[in-house]
């Protein structure tokens, strides 16, 4: 029996600015768009590749408080809500392009005690992105 990784979610709080994050900087295709009221879900893969991530509207539960939703936004703008660990070839360069791009670095690439070579972003609504050099 095989198991895949077919979807991975993440929230974002301004839909066009982690379109262009994902799409436009880290290169993504966009698998789909879908709005809802004034919701959207937002599925972007790296070309080539099965698994997805969803950029989803947080808190989108119709079962969560209010109380609740304030909660989970807190934790998102202090980006502490969700991450993502990404691999690359070439660490370095897309360290290069990430920062020249503007992106919110929060490590520069380190060779770690665990034996990994990576670095650290954070997307536009504050989720963490450590990027593993292969």
């Amino acid at each position: 029996m095989d198991i895949t990784i077919h979807y991975a979610f993440l929230p974002h709080i301004d839909p066009e600015a982690s379109l262009a994050f994902y799409r436009d900087t880290l290169g993504f295709e966009v698998r789909n768009d879908v709005g809802y009221a004034d919701m959207r879900w937002i599925t972007v893969a790296p070309p080539g590749q099965s698994t997805s991530i969803v950029l989803t509207p947080p808190a989108a539960d119709p079962g969560i408080t209010d109380d609740e939703k304030q909660v989970i936004l807190n934790l998102i703008a202090k980006g502490s809500y969700g991450a993502l660990t990404l691999a690359t070839d070439d660490l370095d360069a897309l360290f290069a392009k990430l920062e020249a791009a503007g992106a919110d670095v929060i490590q520069e690439p380190t060779d770690q005690d665990y034996g990994v070579r990576d670095c650290a972003f954070r997307d536009p609504s504050g989720n963490l992105l450590r990027i593993n050099q292969l």
